[in-house]
């Protein structure tokens, strides 16, 4: 092998190493609808949750970021995408989720430099207090 071929190998591993959403098969709308449906997942980033979803039927969703309010919203697949749609935000958040080793693992679409987040079952339900509480 010459020395040329030695440097894409490199390459091309560290490649494979750096963007492990695209080491991996994406799941498909089925399949993450079969992991979701019925359950609240966590998001987080080397141990630290930053956010959790509440899965409904019908691809319905209920999300809360870490001391933000509760959206209502929909998911639907786009390619190998799963995206989200929140009532009173018609952007589409996109994602990419792929099994690794016995977790999930979810990247956004379109965000340069992103890590990972893990995606686990929440132990707890996700908790929305209603508005104006208190008051």
């Amino acid at each position: 092998m010459s020395a040329c071929d030695r440097m894409a190998c490199l390459v091309a591993a560290a490649l494979i190493c750096t963007t492990p959403a695209l080491a991996q098969s994406t799941m498909t709308a089925e399949e993450f609808d079969a992991f979701s449906l019925g359950k609240t997942l966590d998001y987080s980033i080397d141990g630290q949750l930053y956010g959790s979803e509440m899965h409904l039927s019908g691809r319905r969703t209920r999300d809360a970021d870490v001391g933000g309010p509760c959206l209502d919203g929909t998911w639907f697949a786009e390619g190998d995408q799963i995206c989200f749609v929140y009532d009173g935000d018609p952007t589409h958040h996109c994602w990419r989720f792929w099994r690794q080793g016995d977790g999930v693992v979810a990247l956004p679409s379109g965000i340069a430099d992103t890590t990972p987040s893990d995606v686990t079952i929440a132990e707890t339900p996700l908790i929305c207090a209603g508005p104006e509480v208190g008051v």
